[in-house]
């Protein structure tokens, strides 16, 4: 009698405390249930398949789950950590209940774009980081957010961007697509005007993509397939820092007379070419790769046009290794040209 009273009072205890809790609540009551206290306390909302620490109030962590699915949400989460699972898909609704989400985190799945809702981002209209890269994605998902910053897609079978991809996204300011199978771009990129980083390097691309934001500043076009460089293609672009376009089809032909002589550059990297000459670069260079073309005659006009005490280059790094010519074809002058150039690696 004593052992039926006993269970009769658990049973009331347990079902007085499931009245206060959702479905996924009482779910997360029981796996709570099971762990001490400890610095690690789970919250009592947070889904059976995923940690939620004390020290971290609003972050979820799901990553390295082997899970197929994105679990619930709860509403006061920002962060949610779900990269390196299986998840092959997200249906529409998924984060409906969790609007103030700041961070998405998706890499290393297996994300299909035929099994992501149309309006699964839509309604998150605090995000600002989404990541998406090292999935199978084919298409760029639809309706994201104006509010995004940084969004990653990189590593994904990406062919082709339609014109009104990132329509809107007025804050977008890192772009990852590389690693895909894109050829062009089209004019994708022209309302992106607060973009500084674009990164599409190891793709398909024949060109340097059309209407680069102006406020772009990093342009990784690395292990491609341009042919050539646009003439004014820097004053078109003033605010560029950083352009890398090594590990492409670059001849003399394809290079514009001065076309990387803008004052603004502060690294570039041609290596991996077919260039015979070394271009005509501003005096403000910092870092300059030219290695492994087929470089014939070391030009120092083309880092200084007249060679003084008051005329020198601002060239730390350059890099002329794997070309056709060697430190004798170094003259004297570069000495004072080159003064800031620790070693040149040739």
């Amino acid at each position: 009698m004593r052992t039926v009273v006993l269970l009769l009072v658990l049973g009331i205890v347990d079902q007085s405390i499931s009245q206060h809790y959702s479905q996924f609540q009482w779910l997360s009551y029981l796996r709570g249930r099971r762990r001490h206290a400890t610095w690690q306390a789970v919250d009592t909302d947070c889904p059976l398949e995923c940690d939620c620490l004390s020290t971290f109030p609003t972050a979820m962590f799901c990553q390295n789950r082997n899970l197929q699915h994105v679990p619930y949400v709860p509403s006061h989460i920002k962060y949610v950590y779900l990269h390196r699972n299986k998840i092959t898909g997200i249906k529409d609704g998924v984060f409906d209940n969790a609007t103030n989400l700041v961070w998405v985190v998706l890499f290393q799945n297996q994300l299909d774009s035929d099994k992501i809702g149309k309006n699964v981002f839509s309604k998150l209209k605090h995000l600002d980081r989404l990541l998406l890269d090292r999935n199978e994605l084919t298409r760029v998902p639809p309706n994201l957010p104006n509010s995004i910053r940084d969004l990653r897609l990189g590593h994904n079978k990406i062919s082709k961007i339609p014109s009104k991809s990132f329509e809107g996204m007025a804050n977008l300011a890192t772009l990852d697509l590389q690693a895909n199978v894109i050829e062009d771009v089209g004019d994708v990129l022209k309302g992106l005007k607060t973009l500084t980083l674009l990164d599409m390097k190891k793709n398909k691309l024949r060109k340097i993509p059309d209407h680069l934001p102006e406020r772009l500043q990093q342009l990784y076009l690395d292990f491609n397939e341009i042919e050539r460089v646009p003439a004014g293609f820097l004053n078109m672009n003033p605010k560029l820092l950083f352009v890398r376009l090594a590990h492409n089809k670059l001849t003399d032909k394809g290079l514009p007379s001065s076309v990387f002589n803008v004052s603004t550059l502060v690294e570039l990297d041609l290596s991996f070419n077919k260039l015979e000459k070394i271009p005509v670069v501003s005096r403000n260079l910092e870092n300059f790769y030219v290695q492994a073309n087929k470089i014939k005659e070391f030009s120092l006009s083309s880092f200084c046009e007249t060679t003084d005490m008051t005329n020198f280059s601002s060239l730390r790094m350059l890099r002329l290794d794997a070309n056709e010519i060697s430190a004798k074809d170094i003259p004297a002058e570069a000495a004072y040209c080159l003064r800031h150039v620790g070693f040149i690696e040739v």
